[in-house]
């Protein structure tokens, strides 16, 4: 945990070390899938180390940087088309961070792309996705601990064996 604090740095205004730490999940650790890159991460320390995750993983990583600085952090997750024409769908996790006077906050820090421009704005919100077509969905709680992406990300030992079996929940109407 004492590396996780060191990333941070000195800054003692929260706002800005909640920027730092998602600045550096976002810019600093590749998105698996993105740049094709093995091995499959979990564990914040594996995150770091190889410097590469899916954003379950690098969810882990920003809560775990935003916790060691006492900034209370959660996981959120969102239902997304795999291909933005509807089924598959699968989870996409970001993170929710708790400001003094903006209250929680939701950010992603999935790693941007073309298409995809998430930004650290409070109390504006820019995510990576935006919820489009019939399927996905806001799961609007946070989340201490993460949901059933664990298992995918034990299971599977390429990127491209967890993205061709990406976790969903289904939807309950």
């Amino acid at each position: 945990m004492k590396r996780l604090k060191e990333l941070a740095g000195n800054n003692q205004n929260p706002i800005e070390i909640a920027r730092f730490c998602f600045e550096f999940v976002r810019d600093e650790i590749k998105h698996s899938y993105d740049y094709r890159m093995n091995p499959v991460t979990l564990k914040s320390s594996e995150v770091l180390e190889h410097e590469t995750g899916y954003c379950y993983a690098k969810s882990h990583l920003l809560a775990a940087l935003l916790r060691a600085n006492s900034i209370p952090a959660g996981i959120c997750y969102r239902r997304l088309s795999r291909d933005d024409k509807g089924a598959p769908f699968c989870l996409h996790a970001l993170n929710a961070v708790y400001l003094e006077d903006i209250g929680w906050y939701r950010m992603d820090a999935r790693g941007n792309k073309e298409g995809v421009n998430a930004q650290f704005n409070p109390p504006h919100e820019q995510l990576a996705y935006e919820i489009r077509i019939e399927g996905e969905t806001d799961l609007p709680e946070i989340w201490a601990d993460p949901l059933p992406v664990v298992e995918a990300l034990c299971k599977y030992k390429s990127y491209d064996k967890v993205y061709n079996n990406l976790p969903d929940i289904p939807l309950i109407t």
